[in-house]
C-alpha cells in the first residue's frame, strides 16, 4: 500500500476517527486505526467495539491499493505537528509504515488489518434522512442533560423517539430533563424508541458539520448508523427501558414567567459565584413584576441579583442548582424564555417564549 495526501486533507478525518479510540484498550488492535486504499479513495476507520467512525477521503494522486491498522494516536500526533501544505506520503514496509513529509521522516508499527474488528450489523428497522444542522441543534439542545456513569445506566444516553414525521430526543439524570422535537420525513406507524449511549451521542455531535447537506439515518434492534458524504458512524444501542418521561412532565403551572435570557442568564452566572459550591444552590423570590436571585456559602458571603420580569401572580419562594438553570439558559436560541411553576415543591418548566412547542426542559427544585 502506497499513497500521498495533503496533511488539510487528512487532519480532520483522522482526528474525528482518533477522538474514537479509547486510551485504554483491552485488544492492542483497538488502539489503532484501519487505513484502507481502495478504488481510488482513502478510508480511516477507528472502534471501541461500542462506537465506529469510518471516514472517507479521495485520493488524487498515484496510489497501490491495500489495507493496514497503524496506531491512532501517534499518527495523530505526527499530522498534527507538520506544517501547513505539507504533503504526506504512506508507504507500506513489511511489519512497519514508513510516513514522510518534506525532510521528516516517521517508521510506525502495524498490526494485520484482518484482525481489526467491525461493529456487527443489524437488520434495519427504520431509516429517515434529515438536514446535518437539524440534528446538530436537536443534540446539543439536550445532550447536556445525559447522566454519567448513573448505576440506572439507561439515563447515560439520549432517548430517540420516531413518530410519523417527527424525531424527538429526551434526555435526563434524574434531576433534569430535555427534550427537543424536529419534523422530519419518516413514514412511520407507531412509536419506536432507541437509547444511544452517551459516548455515541458525544461523537455524532462532533462530525456534524452543521450545514445544509443531508444526513441519513438508519435505526435497528441494537444499531443505529448515520451515513453522511465523508463519514459512515455507528454505536450500538443501550439495551434497556427509557422511563416514561411524560410522567415528570408538570400538568398545572399557574405561575408563568417572562424575562430576558440574556439579563437572566448575567444575574445567575454573576449570583453563582458566590454560592455553594459542592450544592451551587440559588434562591428566587418571584414577586409582581421582578425575580430576586439570593446566593450564600458556608464562608457566609452572599449574593443578591434583582431582574425584571413579566409576572402578575402570587409571590413565590423556590429553590434550584444554578448550574442546571445555567445549562438551560445556555441552549436556548431566543432572547426571551418562559419559566412555569406551580409552588416550591414541585419541578419547574423553561422554554424558548417563540418556540414552545420545539423544546422543553424540566428542572426540579432543592430545598435550602
Amino acid at each position: 500500500m502506497k499513497f500521498s495526501i495533503l496533511r488539510e486533507d487528512l487532519i480532520k478525518p483522522l482526528t474525528l476517527v482518533a477522538g474514537v479510540v479509547e486510551r485504554r484498550q483491552t485488544l492492542p488492535i483497538l488502539a489503532n486505526v484501519l487505513i484502507v486504499v481502495r478504488d481510488g479513495q482513502m478510508s480511516l476507520t477507528g472502534t471501541d467495539l461500542e462506537v465506529e467512525l469510518v471516514a472517507r477521503v479521495d485520493l488524487s494522486g498515484d496510489f497501490v491499493e491495500g489495507e493496514i491498522t497503524v496506531p491512532a494516536r501517534k499518527l495523530n500526533d505526527i499530522c498534527k505537528s507538520l506544517p501547513d501544505g505539507s504533503t504526506v506520503t504512506f508507504d507500506v514496509d513489511g511489519d512497519k509504515v514508513v510516513v514522510r513529509s518534506g525532510r521528516s521522516r516517521f517508521t510506525l508499527s502495524t498490526l494485520s488489518a484482518n484482525d481489526f474488528p467491525n461493529v456487527e450489523d443489524s437488520p434495519a428497522s427504520y431509516k429517515f434522512a434529515m438536514g446535518q444542522y437539524q440534528l446538530k441543534t436537536l443534540i446539543d439542545s439536550t445532550a447536556f442533560a445525559m447522566a454519567q456513569q448513573d448505576v440506572r445506566y439507561y439515563l447515560n444516553g439520549m432517548l430517540w423517539e420516531v413518530k410519523q414525521n417527527n424525531l424527538r430526543l429526551v434526555a435526563t439524570d434524574g434531576h433534569r430533563l430535555a427534550m427537543c422535537n424536529e419534523d422530519i420525513e419518516a413514514d412511520v406507524s407507531g412509536t419506536h424508541q432507541v437509547i444511544l449511549p452517551r459516548k455515541g451521542v458525544i461523537e455524532l455531535g462532533r462530525l456534524l458539520d452543521g450545514g445544509d447537506a443531508q444526513i441519513e439515518l438508519t435505526l435497528g434492534n441494537n444499531h443505529i448508523r448515520a451515513v453522511t458524504q465523508a463519514f459512515t458512524f455507528t454505536s450500538k444501542l443501550i439495551d434497556g427501558k427509557f422511563p416514561d418521561y411524560e410522567r415528570v412532565l408538570p400538568r398545572v403551572s399557574d405561575k408563568v414567567v417572562n424575562a430576558n435570557r440574556k439579563d437572566l442568564r448575567e444575574a445567575f452566572v454573576r449570583a453563582a459565584i458566590l454560592s455553594n459550591e459542592k450544592y451551587r444552590g440559588v434562591r428566587l423570590m418571584l414577586e409582581m413584576g421582578e425575580l430576586k436571585i439570593y446566593a450564600n456559602n458556608p464562608d457566609h458571603e452572599e449574593a443578591e441579583e434583582v431582574v425584571s420580569v413579566e409576572y402578575q401572580g402570587n409571590n413565590l419562594e423556590i429553590g434550584f442548582n444554578v448550574s442546571y438553570l445555567l445549562d438551560v439558559l445556555a441552549v436556548i436560541p431566543g432572547d426571551t424564555i418562559r419559566f412555569s411553576m406551580s409552588d416550591s415543591n414541585s419541578s419547574a418548566t423553561i422554554e424558548d417564549s417563540s418556540e414552545s412547542d420545539k423544546a422543553l426542559y424540566v428542572v426540579m427544585p432543592m430545598r435550602l
